[in-house]
């Protein structure tokens, strides 16, 4: 009976303890699974992903757990490449760890066909690596006499011919089947009558010519002849020291001897077209395989007030031509109640797949001075595109922006509320008693004005506020700290104590004028940062006297000699 009743109380918790470990043991065995997962990432990448039949592309196998590795299944890989050779490596981790090993599989790959081809996912254990994609071009013809020597110079144009001031591209390739040291050096490519853009840095790989690897050393350059005819291309000079085999083999742990080797790439000549006779003779010459227009506007243009900085900022890309041979594109704004503060186009060129991609950026803050519609016209350039022989035009559309009143620049006039009329009360007094207040008044008048020309001159009371001199010292630190802001603050102060408005010291005095100009650009656009305010304060203190004012004495508020005696 006493054993009945205490087996229930000694179970329970002996079952809760037995399910806690399954849900331990379950959580352990899924971080495991999830560690070794992440452990046999496979990753895989190339050299490079365009190249043609015949030369050899690099795939790289690579993850970090050394244990992974072993020979995948390559069979997927024959049905478009031809399949060289495997190496494994291992290198150790950065932090110096034992167990943090690096491994990685290198297979060399030639490709059978032109196109685009893929490289198929492989498997290593459980691990996959993701598929790669290459564009395979036709095979560079090699001339069979070059073929047979070491070290031959290949030298190709993309095109016989050209547009004047079109891209055409050199490509001159170093072919070599001996080991090279690293100083090698190719002689500079200068013409006359074109204009010479490297294209990219070196690029090295490998090929197959009449089953003998040879290292490749490329080199690209964009040209843009400047004249129509027949361009000479000079051939170059490749001067590189060859590693000597006989040497090596002889002095196995001594010192590597080698000899010079110089050899000069093929003269070619490029045909240059004239600009077409149907080309816009006012348009500017702009030969490019592809021209784009874009604008951006920030903020966008959906409410505007009177006052506000708009940004427009238009963006000329062209693929064939350098940025210094795109045109201006910001238009002329003929409305009068817009201000345009330009800045600095920015100018890049870039490597594409077909060579230079030149782009001209242009930014400006738009400021509107009056409320109302300001219509902004469309924008066009006219190329010539040099893949279909035809006359383009890229055309960005014109805008109309809906200018409202800014109630914060709005000074609203007091209303002139008219007195009411007085009671005049009417009351009858004597023409003596009016003749005698008259008579009284006379004669305190004039004792007053008698008095006053007996006493000596009183200085006049201060004026209330800061005086003049401390304004101008004001405007003066603040022109020289170069801050536009803290200037137009002082500015403001200065101009309230003169006789004259600032629109009309301005109106009258035209290098006033200019810096007040410079001084509106930086408080509007983003060059501030550069503004200059000795200017501004040379023309304020060069400012001739007013013409009304010459004649009399200066009045209160008068600007001060800036160099006393």
């Amino acid at each position: 009976m006493s054993a009945s009743m205490h087996t229930p109380v000694t179970t329970l918790p002996i079952r809760r303890w037995l399910r806690a470990l399954l849900c331990l043991a379950a959580a352990f065995a899924l971080l495991i699974t999830s560690l070794a997962s992440q452990a046999a990432e496979l990753r895989a990448r190339v050299d490079r992903s365009e190249l043609a039949v015949g030369e050899i592309v690099e795939l790289t196998l690579e993850s970090d757990d050394p244990v992974l590795f072993g020979r995948p299944n390559l069979t997927p890989l024959e049905e478009q490449f031809e399949v060289l050779d495997t190496r494994l490596l291992t290198r150790q981790g950065d932090d110096g760890e034992s167990g943090d090993l690096n491994s990685r599989l290198v297979i060399g790959l030639q490709p059978r066909v032109a196109g685009q081809l893929q490289i198929p996912s492989l498997q290593i254990g459980e691990a996959r690596s993701p598929a790669i994609t290459l564009q395979v071009s036709e095979a560079r013809p090699v001339a069979a006499a070059q073929s047979l020597a070491p070290v031959f110079v290949d030298a190709q144009l993309d095109q016989d011919s050209v547009y004047v001031q079109a891209q055409a591209i050199l490509t001159l390739s170093v072919y070599h089947s001996l080991a090279l040291y690293d100083d090698s050096q190719l002689s500079p490519l200068e013409i006359a009558e074109a204009r010479v853009e490297p294209l990219g840095s070196q690029r090295t790989y490998e090929t197959l010519i009449g089953g003998v690897r040879h290292g490749v050393i490329e080199t690209r350059y964009a040209l843009f002849p400047q004249q129509s005819g027949e361009l000479s291309i000079p051939a170059l000079l490749f001067s590189a020291t060859a590693l000597d085999p006989q040497a090596t083999s002889q002095q196995p742990f001594g010192p590597r001897s080698g000899r010079p080797v110089q050899v000069r790439s093929p003269a070619l000549t490029l045909q240059v077209k004239p600009k077409p006779a149907d080309y816009p003779a006012g348009a500017p010459w702009l030969p490019a395989r592809v021209l784009n227009l874009s604008e951006h506007w920030s903020p966008p243009a959906d409410k505007l007030q009177v006052g506000d900085s708009l940004t427009r900022s238009l963006l000329i890309r062209a693929e064939g031509l350098a940025s210094s041979q795109l045109p201006l594109l910001e238009p002329r704004i003929q409305e009068p109640w817009l201000r345009r503060y330009p800045e600095q186009p920015r100018l890049s060129n870039r490597e594409g797949e077909h060579g230079l991609i030149g782009s001209r950026e242009e930014s400006s803050a738009l400021v509107p001075t009056a409320a109302g519609r300001i219509e902004l016209p469309a924008l066009e350039v006219v190329w010539w595109s040099t893949v279909e022989d035809r006359l383009m035009r890229s055309r960005l559309p014109a805008h109309t922006l809906e200018v409202e009143e800014n109630p914060a620049l709005v000074v609203e006039a007091a209303p002139v509320v008219p007195s009411a009329p007085r009671a005049v009360e009417v009351t009858l007094w004597p023409w003596q008693l009016s003749t005698a207040l008259l008579g009284l008044t006379t004669l305190l008048g004039f004792g007053l004005w008698w008095r006053a020309r007996r006493l000596p001159a009183v200085a006049r009371a201060a004026a209330s506020g800061p005086s003049p001199r401390t304004l101008q010292d004001d405007l003066r630190r603040a022109c020289q700290s170069n801050d536009p802001h803290a200037t137009r603050q002082a500015l403001d102060a200065w101009a309230r104590q003169q006789p004259e408005t600032l629109a009309d010291m301005a109106a009258r005095y035209v290098p006033l004028s200019d810096a007040l100009d410079g001084l509106n650009g930086a408080l509007y656009s983003e060059t501030g940062h550069s503004w200059q305010g000795e200017a501004l304060w040379q023309a304020i203190g060069s400012l001739p006297p007013a013409h009304h004012l010459a004649n009399g004495e200066p009045p209160a508020g008068s600007l001060p000699p800036l160099y006393p005696r």
